[in-house]
Formats: C-alpha cells, structure tokens, sequence
C-alpha cells in the first residue's frame, strides 16, 4: 500500500510544476512589456531634453533682454563660431552703465553639451537650438528658434 500512495504523491507533485511551454509563453510576455516600458522611457527622455532646451532659450533670452537694457540698446556679441557667450556680463565701459553680471555660465545643450547657436547679426538676433545645421531638437522636425524683441 506505501507504493500506491508513493505512485499518487509523485503524481501530485508532478501535476503542481509548470510545463515548459507555459514558462515560454509567460517569459514571452514579459519581454513584450519590457520592450514597450524601453519605449516610452526613451520618448520620455526625449521629450524631457527638448522641453528643458526650450526652457533653456527662454532663460538666455532673458538674460540677453536685460544685457540690452542695461547696455544702452546693445546686445552681447556671439563666441567664436555663432554661439551664445559661456556667460553674459556688462562691461562698464564704453556702452553699458554698470558691471553686471547677468548669467554666470550660460546653459547648453543636455544632450550634447554644445552652446546653442546666436545669430547676433540677424535683424532681430535668434538664439536656436541648433548646431550649425543639424537641429537639436530630438522630438519635432522644425528647429527651435526664439527672437530677440528689443
């Protein structure tokens, strides 16, 4: 009689565990929703840097909107190669009134690091999150541009 209740407990055991096939479909499900969670968190990073480069234009805009006012009607000049200067300050002399400091370290691309591009001979001047030609923006197509209003 043990054999016969040893034959049914190895069967009961037998029966608890899962089939490969069910391991398969559940590991095939999980990887679905590995890769859409990949998805989104990507398109999210993404949107997040382009929001945080707009943010970014508007602060330097602002900033070159007071360098402009305290500059007697002047804007700052681009850095080498049409880029926002790494910081905005007034130099007393000859055309602002006073030594200011306005923006210690101008911001700069999240991604890459870059300065973004100034156009300070354009009639208004743009500020544009761009490198040369290759726009920085990762989730529009068009580039985004704001311009100076004074």
């Amino acid at each position: 009689m043990t054999n016969d209740n040893q034959i049914a407990e190895m069967k009961d055991q037998i029966k608890r565990g899962f089939t490969l096939l069910e391991m398969l479909v559940v590991i095939g499900i999980i990887s679905i929703l590995i890769g859409i969670g990949a998805v989104s968190y990507s398109t999210a990073q993404k949107k997040a840097r382009d929001s945080k480069r707009k943010l970014d234009i508007g602060a330097i805009k602002n900033a070159m909107e007071q360098y402009y006012s305290l500059c007697n009607g002047s804007y700052p000049a681009a850095a080498a190669g049409g880029k926002v200067p790494s910081s905005i300050q007034t130099d007393p002399y000859p055309l602002c009134s006073t030594e200011t400091v306005i923006i210690s370290s101008t911001p700069t691309d999240p991604r890459t690091l870059d300065p973004y591009d100034y156009d300070d001979g354009a009639t208004p001047p743009s500020i544009c999150a761009k490198n040369g030609a290759t726009n920085l923006m990762e989730t529009e197509s068009v580039i985004y541009c704001v311009y100076l209003e004074q």
